[in-house]
């Protein structure tokens, strides 16, 4: 389903958020009681009122940032220089900032804990300081994206540059922000002009920059897993449906996007990003039967030089080999957490 047009998401959407804003601070003794009564009904430690508790706070939140993402348009010359970099730089600090309170409020209210291990194992492999970094990651809903681009901002204390569906336009925070710093938003089926646009965000990047991609295209399902090996061997690609057939955790990889972001930022060091348990996240009735979580969300990141990176005809099998390496990461880490229990 494609978003608004911009002028409904400007004029309406944008201050729909602070009426509702406000209407939700009006009415918080009338919801609490709601909330208090229906809690008797609903099984769980206070499973409704913690998703009514988030649901305030980021109604909130979204408020606050409009407010302020609509103060630096009017600063900006109503959005004449907001390109400059001082205005970039804005956009970034409040993407930051705005993550920062969204993360935080998820770990208190859902009770998560985050293992997340993000340095290298050996610190000459460090990605470099003066080199652009793509950062390629496992899809397991929305609460990774979240996540991922919180870490980038937030730990690493890069600009992350990320493709997202057209449909999250409908989120006047992610929606105004993210149009303002360069990032791409794509509908959910194929269009003449996407690869191009990835490739041309991909070479534009500065030493401080983060290139965000999800190369497997889509959220792990086991159905989504079993059409991905169909498709390949219905291509002729057996060898890779084959090795996609002893990947479990996760899908197999499409490599069009990955390998034009590597190829048009040759000197860019790649991050790859295994993670296990935010699947619970990855649909709103998900999150709700497994609330509270009461369990930790595990990361691991390790890095590649650009140097280190094989040639172009050999990338391919290379792609699949660290998505290989994530699929065995999970299986460890599940079985670690089976075995603790």
């Amino acid at each position: 389903m494609a978003p608004p047009p911009y002028l409904v998401r400007r004029l309406v959407l944008a201050p729909c958020t602070i009426i509702v804003a406000l209407a939700a601070i009006a009415t918080i003794p009338l919801w609490v009681i709601v909330i208090a009564f229906a809690s008797r009904f609903v099984p769980g430690r206070w499973r409704i009122l913690r998703a009514g508790w988030f649901l305030f706070l980021y109604i909130e939140l979204q408020a606050v940032t409009v407010l302020i993402l609509f103060g630096h348009w009017i600063a900006s010359g109503f959005g004449r220089n907001m390109k400059e970099p001082r205005f970039q730089d804005l956009t970034y600090r409040t993407i930051a900032w705005w993550l920062r309170r969204l993360m935080g409020s998820a770990r208190r209210t859902f009770s998560l804990s985050f293992d997340l291990d993000v340095g290298p194992e050996d610190p000459d492999e460090a990605p470099r300081a003066d080199r652009p970094l793509l950062v390629m990651s496992r899809h397991a809903g929305p609460g990774d994206s979240f996540l991922l681009v919180d870490a980038v901002l937030n730990n690493l204390g890069r600009r992350p540059r990320i493709v997202l569906k057209d449909t999250l336009r409908v989120d006047p925070c992610i929606d105004i922000a993210l149009s303002r710093v360069p990032s791409r938003f794509v509908p959910g089926h194929r269009r003449p002009g996407t690869i191009e646009a990835i490739r041309d965000m991909a070479a534009t990047m500065g030493a401080s920059d983060a290139f965000v991609i999800f190369p497997e295209g889509g959220n792990f399902t086991a159905r989504r897993r079993e059409l991905a090996i169909e498709r390949l061997d219905e291509i002729g690609r057996t060898d890779l449906a084959d090795r996609a057939r002893g990947m479990s955790h996760v899908l197999p990889p499409k490599p069009r996007g990955a390998l034009t972001t590597i190829a048009a930022a040759p000197t860019a060091d790649i991050a790859f990003v295994g993670h296990v348990g935010l699947e619970r996240l990855s649909t709103l009735r998900r999150l709700w039967q497994g609330l509270p979580m009461d369990s930790a969300i595990s990361v691991r990141v390790w890095y590649v030089a650009a140097e280190d990176v094989p040639p172009e005809d050999e990338r391919e099998e290379w792609l699949y080999g660290q998505w290989e390496r994530i699929d065995r990461w999970i299986d460890a880490r599940i079985a670690a957490e089976v075995g603790a229990s």
